[in-house]
């Protein structure tokens, strides 16, 4: 098979294109014919040697990836026959492998894909998807609210602002440039603000009126953050789940007299039932039409161009990998 190895931490031209031995799954595993892989924003921070929130940085050699979809070709023993050859999606976990051709897995992370989605917005939903619900169940949204979407171009960030409106809630999606504002308003917000006009603030308070937001969904940190949480009422709410202009880890609370706020981390996908159940919701979600993910393509091969994108903020929902 063909996969992308990692071989020492640094730069996107790090990430190389090669041939690798084919995997083989062991007892209580299967093997997916990867035709899609998930490319996160933490990918990226791994491969520069940041560990963000795992325990420790990934052993090099090193295959990134961590979310995978495509058509199981193999199993291990122990593993029930009803699984060859069904189209499924899993999220490896903290075991990296996902940027190649096949991958392995354990059979309880698997999930058969429903018939009217393709592997890419399987991918999206298997792990972006999950974090979107994962972060609403801390603040659900409703009919009287104002929320803000700080990076609503993003992969988190489309499936917000369309929950936000599947709930009946006034949406306003911050996004970088007339491009990705564009995409914003045609996800459905109310508002689709340029953040990189300085005077973006002051059109957002002159267009609500007497109204203030009532949510903020924080996935930027940052002056942005800042900004967007000044819009915030008494008794409005700060959710926190990431800091991609600051660096991942690197994010501090912007507190406000009368708002609530809650950094969220990884414990947050354990509520509602756990990760399983999420993942489940998730894609249930996208097959009957609720959450659509949006996708940016790269081949495989051009893994380094990928990262680049997505570190630049050059791609519009989730990026994904195409053996």
């Amino acid at each position: 098979m063909h996969a992308v190895r990692l071989y020492a931490f640094g730069p996107a031209e790090n990430l190389r294109y090669e041939q690798a031995p084919d995997p083989v799954p062991g007892p209580g595993r299967l093997r997916i014919a990867v035709a899609a892989a998930g490319v996160h924003l933490l990918d990226a921070a791994l491969r520069a040697g940041h560990r963000g929130p795992l325990p420790e940085r990934p052993t090099l050699p090193t295959v990134p990836g961590r979310e995978v979809a495509g058509v199981v070709d193999a199993l291990g023993d122990g593993v029930d026959g009803l699984w060859l050859g069904k189209r499924v999606v899993a999220h490896l976990g903290f075991a990296p492998g996902g940027y190649a051709e096949l991958a392995v897995t354990d059979v309880d992370r698997v999930h058969e894909i429903p018939r009217n989605l393709d592997f890419a917005a399987a991918v999206a939903m298997i792990g972006t998807g999950r974090t979107a619900l994962g972060i609403v169940q801390f603040a659900e949204p409703g009919p009287d609210d104002v929320v803000v979407v700080p990076a609503a171009a993003g992969g988190i960030g489309t499936l917000l602002v369309q929950h936000a409106k599947n709930a009946g809630a006034t949406v306003i999606g911050l996004a970088g440039g007339p491009e990705k504002t564009a995409r914003v308003r045609a996800n459905g917000a109310d508002l689709a603000v340029d953040y990189t006009d300085t005077a973006w603030p002051a059109k957002v308070r002159a267009d609500l009126g007497a109204r203030q937001a009532s949510i903020v969904y924080d996935g930027v940190g940052g002056e942005t953050a800042r900004q967007a949480v000044a819009l915030l009422g008494p008794g409005g709410r700060h959710l926190v789940f990431g800091w991609s202009a600051e660096g991942i880890g690197e994010g501090k609370g912007h507190l406000v007299e009368g708002v609530s706020q809650s950094v969220l981390g990884p414990e947050m996908l354990r509520r509602a039932g756990g990760l399983h159940a999420l993942e489940l919701r998730a894609l249930a979600e996208a097959a009957h039409g609720r959450l659509r993910p949006a996708v940016t393509r790269f081949p495989l091969a051009d893994a380094p161009a990928a990262h680049r994108a997505l570190e630049n903020r050059g791609t519009i929902g989730k990026v994904v990998l195409e053996p």
